[in-house]
């Protein structure tokens, strides 16, 4: 009887096994898989950087998870001790909560070098099971260098966002969601609570508290338009006049419109302040001197907000017109002329050729400038500090935007959870407007068109 021999293949299907071995090997300890698959230097600095991480986590996780968990249990306290008074330290619910959020954001790092670590394992398990040879740690550096250098030198500085960008918005938001306010819950004396959405529902439905939020509101969202329309078509208004025909000189215009620019805004502002002082202001003395009574520009509620509109186009015409006098030099001259041939007056050249040109290449810049100005601090703060005062309103002006308001909160009252609430609110707004607004322009849907 003859006998059939079968094919052995024990050996090969060992040896397919390398990527599942490496990667399981990673699992259980990072940098195992690197050793098994011969990568000695990687093997060890991964054991090494795992190490390290945890010996910062182990002792500081749980700590973290309880200190976001609970905010603190024991309050500051003077104690008797052998019969003297000793300050007995208690829990600082804010430190707890910064500390919590640093130590997570750490574990996330771990955790995503931890499962880099299997990736690269179970992939250098596979390429010896094709046969390709295992790469050495000068090898893997040259391959890292030259395949994955923009991710290898992004994730610097993206660790440098992660830390000192996303950790105190993470931060911020987390406020919001307290009763971190003063005089009630500031720590140490006083612990602070988790409340969720309660600090939210009060600045939208409490009375108090919602009277001075849409009054502030409305008075933002007006600044913000009027701010950005009168800067963006008063500097149209005059880069157009210093381009017209025949107008000579017109590097001394261009000099004499740009220096409220060149002047630093803290200067601008306080001697604009000192100019539009209703008592003992230059401008109060001139109308008086005309037989005018003066205006109230700084204590009315609406001069005061007319006034700052005005200083606002003083310097921030400049920007603008600087920007269109840059676009107005890429506006091709055969479209003016063959505008000419066909009859075309100033006026229609202007609307069907000029202002399209300028709109298509500076609405990215406007929406900027709409969001600058709704957070416009350096103008209210330096101008009119937010004031006049209203009585009816909880720690605002007449003239103080949703920032401003943020600022006194903070820094003048210690409403923080209040504060957090109105930086979120006002992040939703500008970043759902901008995007919303960017998508629907031109620029965004014809980026394209110039190249």
């Amino acid at each position: 009887m003859k006998q059939q021999h079968v094919p052995v293949s024990a050996p090969a299907n060992r040896e397919k096994q390398h990527r599942m071995t490496a990667a399981i090997l990673s699992i259980i300890l990072q940098g195992l898989g690197q050793l098994y698959n011969r990568q000695w230097i990687k093997g060890i600095c991964l054991l090494l950087l795992e190490g390290a991480g945890l010996a910062y986590l182990l002792p500081r996780l749980s700590q973290a998870v309880w200190g976001i968990w609970t905010l603190g249990e024991n309050t500051q306290r003077f104690v008797k001790v052998n019969g003297s008074t000793v300050l007995q330290r208690g829990d600082h619910s804010i430190f707890l909560l910064l500390e919590g959020i640093i130590v997570l954001l750490v574990f996330f790092v771990f955790i995503v070098v931890y499962i880099l670590n299997i990736r690269d394992a179970y992939l250098t398990g596979l390429a010896r099971e094709e046969g390709k040879k295992t790469l050495g740690a000068a090898a893997s550096l040259r391959n890292m260098m030259d395949k994955n250098f923009p991710y290898l030198f992004l994730s610097i500085p993206a660790l440098g966002v992660l830390f000192f960008t996303i950790m105190p918005i993470l931060f911020t938001i987390t406020l919001a969601f307290t009763n971190y306010s003063a005089p009630d819950h500031i720590p140490p004396a006083k612990l602070v609570d988790w409340v969720g959405f309660k600090t939210f529902s009060d600045l939208i439905q409490l009375k108090s508290w919602s009277h001075t939020f849409y009054g502030v509101l409305t008075w933002t969202v007006i600044w913000a338009v009027l701010a950005t329309v009168t800067t963006y078509f008063g500097g149209v208004l005059v880069a157009l006049l210093i381009e017209q025909r025949g107008i000579r000189f017109k590097k001394l215009w261009r000099t004499i419109f740009i220096l409220p620019y060149a002047i630093p805004q803290i200067i601008s502002l306080l001697l604009m302040r000192n100019l539009f002082n209703g008592q003992f202001g230059p401008i109060n003395t001139y109308m008086r001197a005309f037989g005018l009574e003066g205006l109230p520009w700084l204590t009315d509620p609406f001069w005061a907000k007319v006034t700052v509109i005005v200083v606002n186009m003083w310097i921030g015409i400049p920007v603008s017109m600087v920007l269109i006098l840059g676009v107005l030099t890429a506006i091709p001259r055969d479209l003016y002329e063959a505008a000419e041939v066909d009859g075309a007056s100033a006026f229609q050249k202007f609307r069907i050729i000029t202002m399209p040109f300028i709109l298509f290449a500076t609405t990215p810049v406007l929406i900027m400038q709409f969001a600058g100005n709704f957070n416009n601090f350096n103008v209210i703060f330096l101008l009119t500090n937010g004031n006049p005062l209203r009585g009816d309103y909880q720690y605002a002006g007449a003239t103080d935007l949703l920032v401003t308001w943020l600022y006194k909160l903070t820094l003048d009252n210690n409403k923080y959870n209040m504060a957090s609430a109105v930086g979120i609110i006002i992040f939703i707004i500008i970043a759902s407007f901008s995007i919303w607004n960017f998508r629907r322009s031109k620029s965004f849907k014809e980026e394209d068109m110039i190249q």
